[in-house]
């Protein structure tokens, strides 16, 4: 008997948006994913499914779940189903990556069958293991409909691998967060009804919102950064005129601004770790900063931004996210739950952006020298 099986890659998550490298790496979904997800579900409400699979990551499991509430089932776990293994490059900015390994990453993005990173596993590899898991749930389910929640590198090559297309001759385009294929299997014949479907997403389609993966390509938008911490010594002048900027275009004027309080403050939390101020690169040329208090509110593992800043050429161009995710990259690896910054009530621009990006006001700031919104994101699982 023939068994149908909705193969479906998770919904939008952080690396998506973030341009980082996660393979394995256990990411959280956006807020954009999350209404990708409710797209998801009213597309299935009228699809009778009698089984829902999803990989073991957080990603493919909050997709799935969504499919399992809505028709009452039982998420079942495959780790078999997980995205590649990126090794070593795992949670890396694809621009840092590009910093040191330039010839991986163009064996990477043409599919090849040489690319493999240290810790990693080839495309080869990730073909075996999720063709099987796929051919062994299908035997399972005999006859029966299954979804199967899986992730982006893994779907378009098993998909390559179920039509018969060597590694390095993949014909089959990346497919949107949330799209959908179809898999027709009678014993170990493969038949693709389609793939790559995403009709159901309209506006919330992140692919919508990119360029890298289009032929011709490279919108600034889709500009990848990368980070390193700030020397002051080489970059002490730029960080004190980005203070001053800031201060300036949302005061309206310096009163009030304390320069060199700032750029002391900055040096000292630096002198305890280089890390407290990381300057965001685009290629050669800085395109922002973004400024780190590991030492406040450790007790309520809470993760402090003092600064956030993007130089006024790369301004509303859609790269400022990225910041945030070396935020969060950082701040994870240390058991912070919550990142929490301040924010002028009136710098409206400042305010709608962390809102889209999911941050809310939990206070007011008591005793500052201007009246501040106290915003917070959770970043733990």
């Amino acid at each position: 008997m023939m068994t149908r099986i909705y193969l479906i890659r998770h919904a939008e998550a952080e690396g998506n948006l973030y341009r980082r490298v996660h393979g394995w790496y256990d990411s959280l979904i956006t807020e954009n994913g999350h209404l990708q997800i409710k797209a998801l579900e009213e597309r299935f409400a009228d699809v009778p499914l009698d089984a829902v699979y999803s990989s073991d990551l957080f990603r493919a499991k909050t997709t799935a779940n969504a499919l399992c509430a809505a028709k009452g089932l039982k998420l079942r776990i495959r780790s078999d189903l997980r995205e590649v293994n990126m090794g070593e490059w795992e949670d890396n900015t694809w621009a840092g990556v590009n910093q040191v390994h330039p010839e991986l990453l163009t064996l990477f993005n043409h599919n090849s069958s040489r690319w493999q990173v240290e810790g990693g596993e080839t495309l080869t590899q990730l073909r075996d293991r999720v063709s099987n898991a796929i051919l062994e749930i299908a035997a399972d389910h005999d006859g029966e409909t299954v979804a199967v929640v899986s992730h982006g590198m893994a779907i378009r090559n098993v998909l390559a691998k179920f039509l018969g297309q060597p590694v390095d001759e993949t014909e089959i385009l990346h497919g949107d967060n949330t799209c959908v294929a179809l898999l027709e299997i009678e014993g170990e014949r493969v038949g693709i009804a389609f793939h790559n479907d995403n009709s159901h997403l309209g506006e919330l389609s992140t692919f919508k919102r990119q360029s890298f993966w289009k032929k011709g390509g490279g919108a600034l938008s889709d500009a990848s950064l990368w980070f390193r911490p700030l020397d002051f010594q080489d970059y002490g002048k730029l960080y004190y005129e980005a203070r001053k900027e800031a201060w300036s275009s949302i005061h309206g004027s310096l009163k009030g601004f304390d320069g060199e309080g700032f750029y002391h403050d900055a040096v000292a939390q630096t002198d305890r770790d280089a890390r407290a101020v990381m300057l965001a690169m685009l290629g050669d040329q800085p395109a922002g900063m973004i400024q780190l208090d590991f030492w406040r509110d450790v007790d309520q593992k809470v993760g402090g931004i003092p600064f956030y800043y993007m130089m006024p050429e790369t301004r509303e161009k859609g790269i400022g996210v990225q910041l945030l995710g070396e935020a969060i990259s950082l701040y994870r690896k240390m058991g912070r739950e919550k990142l929490r910054l301040r924010c002028a009530p009136d710098n409206d621009r400042a305010q709608r952006f962390y809102k889209r990006y999911g941050f809310v006001k939990i206070a007011e700031e008591q005793g500052s020298r201007i009246p501040l919104d106290v915003l917070e994101k959770k970043i733990g699982y």
